[in-house]
């Protein structure tokens, strides 16, 4: 792919030693590692050669609005389908972006998130039940942290929203877990075309058995059934999408393949988080001593029976240490990248008043998880998790944030930002707070190495929503008391 020469006013060009492939093998390898080698030499902009692709890359927080609010120049539909293809097989021609988003909002807002949230509070209830009914009160389990918050949250928020007659059989659930961790294992090659021949069958195994339990035609056999699980709210769900699906006439394989892109949507990036929050509580005493003495003052104020009231408890008072470390967890470790296609030659103005030649056909990156949540200037020492990084003095929510002597609109990017924020992020924060105040109500969660540390992040997985361990932190656990 040829490149005419760079004018005076683009961003610094990167080609990479390469002819074409550029810098995709860093980048792909440990995006987070190159771009900080890029920032460092370049500063907050410049332009990456990637596979033929020139990728210019933003990284000046207080310029992301020039980005996002550009809806004339830059594009953000053409890449995502792009990757929906490479990575779910699945091609929607007449898809809108607007009437998917307000779908969307219709059942991750209101009413309906409420039903949702309480509807993955039964689930997990009843997942932990289970646990407490294979062992004694005084019997230690051991498992592996991420392993033991992975599944736990995959498996309720499946049912939650997948649900059917038959999901409730503990074989189809482990099932369809096992095959979404097959998958989810080989995403990030699955995006970047690397797959190899072996690896390639392995994907393509699971993509059809997911495809195959998660089917329209398989959905529509539990339909109506009086003995789903709490099944009026969690049908309505995965039946609502695929008439959502059915209006943009999109054909029945394609319902079957738009399934396994929401299965992983809604419940690829849960798990691990609870893993990194708890993780991170286990190997800091002190904010692990912090966040249990705020669940004993919620239990105080429910009377001691905070277990039969816990999303309510949760939903009415605040909780503003556990939703600091909720937080700090999510600035270490979501890594999305947001990417737009420039559809037009735009100039791109910086807040800095330095001005920008972008061309039509490359593309837009921005890379929230190195600036603003990695940055010095922004978060002092920002490797290191600090339980208390938003928090006032006085206990209130820190929002607050400043580069340069400037106030900061974006300090922390987990969800996205502004009208492109997660639909769902709402129901996921609650999934994991009422896992998390439940494991650490209902169990006695230790290291099985006092001196153990959370383990590093798997590089391959920056630009992918929530980052994953490379290895896991071995846990074990017993009952505190068998509650009926």
């Amino acid at each position: 792919m040829s490149v005419s020469p760079r004018k005076k006013n683009e961003p610094p060009l990167v080609k990479g030693f390469i002819p074409w492939l550029g810098h995709a093998l860093e980048f792909g390898k440990d995006a987070a590692k190159f771009l900080t080698r890029m920032k460092q030499k370049h500063g907050d902009i410049f332009t990456v050669r990637v596979c033929g692709h020139y990728i210019t890359v933003l990284l000046d927080p207080n310029s992301y609005d020039a980005v996002l609010d550009d809806t004339a120049s830059l594009d953000f539909s053409r890449y995502a389908q792009v990757l929906k293809q490479r990575i779910f097989n699945l091609r929607l021609p007449n898809h809108n972006p607007d009437t998917e988003r307000a779908w969307m909002e219709q059942h991750f807002q209101g009413p309906s998130l409420a039903r949702l949230s309480s509807s993955m509070h039964l689930h997990l209830q009843t997942l932990l039940r289970e646990e407490e009914r294979s062992c004694s009160p005084a019997e230690w389990r051991q498992d592996g942290l991420f392993s033991l918050c992975y599944s736990l949250l995959f498996r309720a928020g499946y049912l939650t929203l997948f649900g059917t007659e038959k999901s409730n059989n503990v074989t189809e659930l482990a099932a369809v877990y096992k095959e979404f961790r097959k998958f989810d294992g080989l995403l990030t090659k699955l995006a970047r075309s690397t797959l190899k021949q072996e690896e390639k069958r392995t994907a393509s195994l699971s993509q059809e058995r997911l495809w195959e339990l998660l089917s329209p035609a398989w959905l529509c056999r539990g339909k109506g059934s009086e003995s789903i699980d709490h099944g009026s709210d969690s049908s309505s769900w995965q039946q609502s999408y695929l008439r959502h699906l059915q209006r943009e006439g999109v054909d029945t394989e394609m319902q079957r393949r738009a399934m396994l892109l929401q299965l992983w949507a809604t419940q690829g990036n849960a798990g691990p988080a609870a893993f990194w929050l708890l993780g991170f509580l286990l190997t800091n005493p002190e904010a692990m001593r912090a966040v249990k003495e705020e669940l004993r003052g919620l239990a105080l104020q429910e009377d001691g029976s905070l277990q039969h009231h816990l999303l309510d408890t949760l939903e009415h008072h605040s909780t503003p240490v556990f939703d600091s470390v909720l937080s700090e967890t999510l600035r270490l470790t979501a890594a999305a990248l947001i990417n737009r296609e420039v559809i037009q030659n735009t100039t791109l103005h910086l807040a800095s008043g330095q001005e920008y030649h972008l061309r039509q056909g490359d593309r837009v990156c921005l890379f929230p998880f190195l600036s603003p949540q990695m940055d010095p200037q922004i978060h002092h020492d920002p490797q290191t998790f600090q339980y208390d990084r938003f928090l006032n003095a006085d206990g209130t929510e820190k929002k607050k944030f400043y580069k340069d002597g400037e106030r900061l609109k974006y300090y922390t990017m987990p969800w996205g930002a502004d009208k492109n924020m997660c639909v769902g992020r709402h129901f996921a924060v609650s999934g994991i707070k009422q896992f998390a105040f439940m494991v650490l109500s209902r169990l006695d969660l230790e290291l099985c190495d006092p001196t153990a540390t959370v383990p590093p992040v798997n590089p391959s997985r920056y630009g992918f929503g929530m980052l994953q361990p490379d290895g896991d932190l071995e846990v074990h656990y017993r009952l505190k008391t068998l509650l009926c």
